[in-house]
């Protein structure tokens, strides 16, 4: 059953604030297109508002409330988060059902890992306070050397919509972790359940100003974040294409940056798999999130002894996935999740047919959906190295299709992209899944399975799929300044100068 879209302002000081200019954004439901709300859009003006809040956080009572406090004392702030967020699990995933047009058990799988993000880095939090003044082996005894770790300042977020709690979650829960005050800008197409994020640190009594959740559109609000002057630090995932604007107005700053940006991933399907079990990890990797995930494995290299077995798998299991509205039961492909997006992929489906492509399967909207921004899942095949949709990240539940004949080719294929995010290889040779995973150029490879991710494990990639790492521990030294300390310990003069008093 639907619920009411709680009506929000923006959350800025540990209040909610009316825009400056006091305009809204309305809100589409993606699976029946009707507005169901609107959300507060934030300008250059309440940007400024929000990062002298949090630069004002950073320094109250001398530090102490946030930034100088102990590890342990904030952790207690991220697991009183973690446990509301289970508290309301099942409200939020409706919520972003409902916005995003995500399959609701699959929203509720998502806010689950959004409370275990939170519970680990208060982990990560805890275990700060012994990383700190770890000592430094030098070789001179006259000198002892340690580290600090400090919170890198004010950081602003800006996150996507496709997880729209989650990837807010994997970038909140280690900036504040490690000290910092952030200024979280979701995406204005699903930013519902993130100013819910918002009502659960007012109820945990999170020190005003640590975090504050500004909604908008891109240039209005995006943009003054990233290029403010006193903001130290952004985080972006999203388009390769912002996330170069993004560089560009950190450069002169000289401000730090992270990017974690598209991908086109392959997946590599050898000779010797079980083919049904392929067949759903093939998918999966594609058609989860309803086809969009910047780690999709949307470009498959199957072998060509089984390839023509192996499209008629997917095909039969391509006919067997319920296309309906997100909060039906069952429903494990729902709607992209605007109009622009539906465009977007129906063009891009266009462009392979006119180029020579062959629609396996799928390619338009369900026959019983007259409304909504639902895609079939399609299987694009006759696809050349050359074409659009071998090339470009669609966003959407299309899979292109090649085959190969050995194992150099496969690799080849395989890293034939300006991405460099993800690689997934099926095989039950793990020596041969040993030597792909070496080859693959990226910074996630699965074996023998598509897309699971675990907020232990670093998540990023390379080339132009951006630089810098998510979740696990390097994921929080993103927020942290490494400070080196050095002290001299002999009581000797130092003696490299004459001293006045010998002369």
């Amino acid at each position: 059953m639907a619920i009411p879209v709680p009506s929000r302002l923006l959350f800025i000081d540990g209040q909610w604030r009316e825009p400056v200019k006091k305009n809204r954004i309305p809100i589409i439901n993606p699976s029946t297109e009707a507005i169901i709300g609107d959300i507060p859009a934030a300008t250059a003006e309440d940007i400024d508002i929000a990062v002298e809040a949090a630069r004002r956080a950073l320094i109250r009572n001398g530090g102490k409330d946030w930034a100088a406090a102990s590890g342990a004392h904030r952790a207690k702030f991220l697991r009183a988060i973690a446990a509301k967020i289970t508290e309301r699990k099942s409200e939020l995933a409706k919520l972003e059902a409902l916005d995003c047009g995500k399959p609701l058990e699959e929203a509720a799988w998502d806010i689950d890992d959004v409370a275990g993000c939170f519970e680990y880095h208060a982990d990560l939090a805890e275990a700060l306070d012994s990383r700190q003044k770890a000592p430094i082996s030098l070789p001179v005894e006259t000198f002892k050397g340690y580290l600090l770790m400090d919170p890198i300042g004010v950081v602003g977020l800006i996150t996507p919509w496709n997880y729209p709690l989650l990837m807010a979650t994997w970038k909140v829960a280690p900036a504040l972790a490690a000290g910092c005050a952030a200024i979280l800008k979701p995406s204005e197409l699903a930013s519902v359940s993130c100013l819910e994020l918002a009502d659960i640190c007012i109820e945990v009594g999170l020190p005003p100003g640590i975090l504050n959740i500004v909604t908008g559109l891109g240039p209005e609000a995006g943009a003054p974040l990233a290029s403010h002057p006193h903001v130290d630090k952004i985080a972006f995932t999203g388009s390769s294409a912002t996330g170069s604007k993004i560089m560009s107005a950190a450069a002169p700053l000289v401000k730090p940056v992270s990017l974690e940006l598209g991908g086109k991933s392959p997946i590599v399907v050898f000779e010797d798999v079980d083919l049904d079990k392929a067949a759903e990890w093939t998918l999966f990797g594609c058609f989860w999130t309803n086809g969009q995930i910047c780690s999709a494995t949307s470009r498959l290299i199957i072998h060509e002894n089984i390839a023509r077995e192996f499209l008629d798998k997917l095909v039969a299991w391509c006919r067997n996935i319920k296309i309906s509205d997100p909060l039906e039961d069952g429903c494990r492909l729902g709607p992209v999740v605007s109009s622009g997006q539906y465009e977007k992929v129906m063009s891009f489906i266009s462009t392979a047919k006119s180029e020579g492509a062959t629609i396996l399967c799928g390619g338009k909207r369900p026959e019983n959906l007259e409304k909504g921004f639902f895609v079939k899942p399609t299987i694009i095949t006759d696809v050349k190295t050359s074409m659009q949709i071998w090339r470009e990240e669609v966003f959407g539940p299309v899979l292109c299709v090649k085959t190969f004949a050995t194992e150099e080719e496969a690799i080849e294929l395989a890293n034939d992209t300006h991405y460099g995010l993800a690689a997934a290889v099926l095989s039950e040779d793990l020596e041969r899944c040993e030597r792909l995973t070496k080859a693959f150029q990226c910074g996630i490879v699965w074996v023998n399975c598509s897309q699971p991710c675990f907020c232990q494990a670093p998540w990023g990639g390379k080339k132009r799929s951006g630089f810098g790492r998510e979740l696990g521990e390097r994921g929080l030294d993103n927020y942290l300044n490494v400070k080196q300390v050095t002290q001299y310990v002999s009581s000797d003069p130092w003696g490299w100068y004459k001293s006045p008093s010998k002369l």
